[in-house]
């Protein structure tokens, strides 16, 4: 497995923005038809009570169950570990961010909470750490498009006929600065849905940036993949 010390190193100038094809996005959800069975199981928090906190934000259109297998590697690493009970992710809408704020707030206590956002999940990640840093122990984003233009993937279509608004003019602003919290963005090099440069990033956008061999849906349902995610996250985020 080929993992880059700095990703974004592994990217010339204007690589990287080319749109996945119909055909790799077949090919990559497909995929996740596959790991099916491995959604089955219940949805409350997982892992040790100690433990530390984690919050786990879905993807466009995914839920909870999406995120089972990638919450349940969490949980086995140590960390106490929720979904963001909100159901399915369908787009950002006004008050997302206070409805995220209350959830982080019941999931930390008194403790910072470390934040996974998967593809869109990562994008409202940043933004939750970025209002709240006291709050957030770092933010890690799985596949997210949280760089460059919008329509850098093949779903923002299907993502302004469910949301309701233009995807470049959502009822949040995204900023592309860096959180001011450590924040580490690991990007599907196969992703048959999102551009390779949008989970990159530039150099001042994040602090680490790792490359895995796998496809959009793979990074959050593959064993190999989330066993590596689970050795990236030990490394760079303290407990």
């Amino acid at each position: 497995m080929s993992i880059s010390e700095d990703g974004r190193s592994a990217l010339k100038e204007g690589e990287g923005e080319e749109i996945p094809s119909l055909l790799a996005r077949l090919r990559d959800v497909s995929g996740h038809l596959i790991r099916m069975g491995r959604h089955i199981g219940h949805l409350g928090p997982r892992g040790p009570e100690e433990g530390p906190p984690a919050l786990v934000i879905p993807g466009f259109l995914a839920s909870d169950r999406t995120t089972l297998e990638l919450r349940r590697h969490l949980a086995r690493g140590g960390w106490r570990v929720h979904g963001w009970g909100k159901g399915q992710n369908r787009g950002a809408y006004e008050g997302i961010l206070e409805d995220l704020e209350e959830k982080l707030d019941a999931v930390s206590g008194n403790d910072k909470a470390l934040v996974v956002g998967w593809s869109l999940g990562g994008v409202m990640g940043r933004e939750l750490a970025r209002k709240r840093p006291d709050k957030v122990r770092a933010i890690v984003t799985l596949a997210s498009p949280f760089s460059g233009h919008r329509k850098l993937n093949n779903v923002w279509r299907e993502y302004e006929l469910v949301a309701g608004h233009p995807v470049d003019a959502p009822p949040v602003q995204q900023i592309p600065d860096k959180p001011p919290v450590p924040t580490m963005a690991i990007v599907a090099q196969n992703d048959g849905l999102v551009a390779q440069r949008a989970q990159t990033g530039l150099r001042e956008e994040s602090d680490r940036v790792v490359l895995l061999p796998c496809g959009h849906m793979q990074i959050g349902k593959s064993r190999p993949m989330l066993r590596r995610i689970m050795s990236e996250i030990d490394t760079f985020v303290e407990k």
